[in-house]
């Protein structure tokens, strides 16, 4: 299957190197405007295998994200001197979500 994430992770850019289109019956490359070879259905599923293996292995850190401290809690924080109930917040997230 061709997948713009293949294409990406193989080092392409969306905008500028291919035109991907669906009419129904799967994903094609409607134009290619890269200057390089353009690649293999195999090349672009396997990149795209790879590249899913790296978004699963950052799932810990999407979680975390989510549920961090936000900008303003961390302001507010630091002025009211409360770092220590911050840094267990934070904490208790990655124990949560650990690496």
């Amino acid at each position: 299957m061709i997948t713009s994430k293949g294409l990406i992770q193989l080092g392409f850019d969306k905008y500028t190197d291919f035109v991907l289109q669906d009419d129904g019956n799967g994903t094609y490359i409607k134009e290619w405007l890269s200057s390089s070879d353009m690649p293999t259905v195999a090349e672009i599923e396997a990149a795209h295998i790879e590249w899913q293996a790296e978004y699963d292995a950052q799932e810990y850190a999407r979680k975390r994200k989510e549920e961090y401290p936000s900008i303003e809690e961390c302001v507010h924080a630091i002025l009211d001197d409360d770092l220590v109930a911050l840094q267990e917040k934070r904490a208790a997230v990655k124990a949560r979500y650990p690496k």
